[in-house]
């Protein structure tokens, strides 16, 4: 990088490689510190080159030394700044798959922060009409927003999914979108909306007369006659339980408003076996309950 009366111009090239090598070496004695500083130096003499793509390498490698180190968000934010300079270079799919990374390391961490980079790169994969990979994405964030319990951006996120699988002709995972979409409108308390995408549904072909519309339909009728065991045997099917572990979780923890009608008691089974007078004792027992009247 010096310069001298025979040497009028810093030459960078030269100046990243050894950079680079040194990086490499910090990196295999584990001094993870030095290699990051390494790291910077070859993206910054790279950059000062104009050869942005090596320049972004250099500072995802910076914020992979970061991640050795458990500084995560940090991490992320050169991750970031390298998925831009990839973008600036005219490599999208290099920034889409760089802003992935990074909603991988920070999922555990800020579920938030994940889900934001997630959507960015959908946005990325979707304007370079890699929909396939977009879906990938959106379908991370979604399931991130259900499990952090931002169940109004969840359904948002469901219909921008359902809309590109529509659209590329994807029509069995629509089905399972909007049953997605009904366990999160439900655990909204919001019914008309879950009927409403039910009833949208109907132009999707093949959509009516699937088991997932009969299943649908038999929930919302559950849920709107308060009927809890309904709503219970619906959502235990197979159809809802071997979903995406986070919906599956949506589906047993769905309970209709006003507590339902009372499920039967286990012990109904022993109750007739011990003969009428034990049923009596044990109606005893649920009337002195609500002896004091139900407020």
């Amino acid at each position: 990088l010096k310069t001298g009366f025979l040497k009028w111009k810093p030459d960078y090239d030269s100046a990243a490689t050894e950079y680079g090598k040194a990086a490499v070496a910090f990196k295999n004695a584990k001094q993870f510190d030095q290699a990051r500083e390494a790291c910077l130096r070859e993206a910054e003499a790279h950059e000062n080159n104009k050869a942005l793509f090596h320049a972004a390498k250099a500072y995802e490698q910076a914020g992979m030394m970061l991640k050795e180190m458990q500084r995560l968000p940090e991490a992320v934010q050169l991750i970031e700044k390298a998925s831009m300079m990839y973008l600036e270079n005219g490599t999208p799919d290099t920034a889409a798959i760089a802003l992935e990374r990074a909603g991988k390391l920070i999922e555990n961490v800020s579920p938030e922060k994940a889900v934001q980079l997630y959507q960015q790169a959908a946005s990325v994969f979707e304007n370079e009409e890699r929909l396939r990979q977009a879906l990938e994405m959106l379908g991370k964030a979604s399931r991130l927003l259900v499990r952090g319990r931002r169940l109004d951006e969840a359904a948002l996120s469901l219909q921008k999914e359902k809309s590109i699988y529509k659209e590329i002709e994807n029509y069995p995972t629509c089905y399972k979108k909007t049953i997605a979409q009904v366990l999160v409108h439900l655990h909204r308390n919001d019914y008309v909306a879950a009927e409403r995408c039910v009833r949208e549904s109907y132009s999707i072909p093949g959509f009516n007369g699937s088991e997932d519309c009969a299943a649908l339909e038999q929930l919302l009728e559950g849920y709107d006659q308060q009927d809890q065991d309904q709503v219970s045997e619906v959502c235990n099917s197979p159809l809802f339980k071997y979903m995406d572990n986070d919906y599956a979780k949506l589906g047993l923890t769905l309970v209709v408003p006003g507590g339902g009608i009372k499920k039967k008691s286990p012990n109904a089974a022993q109750d007739k076996a011990r003969g009428p007078a034990a049923v009596g004792s044990h109606a005893d027992e649920e009337e002195d309950e609500y002896s004091g009247g139900l407020c």
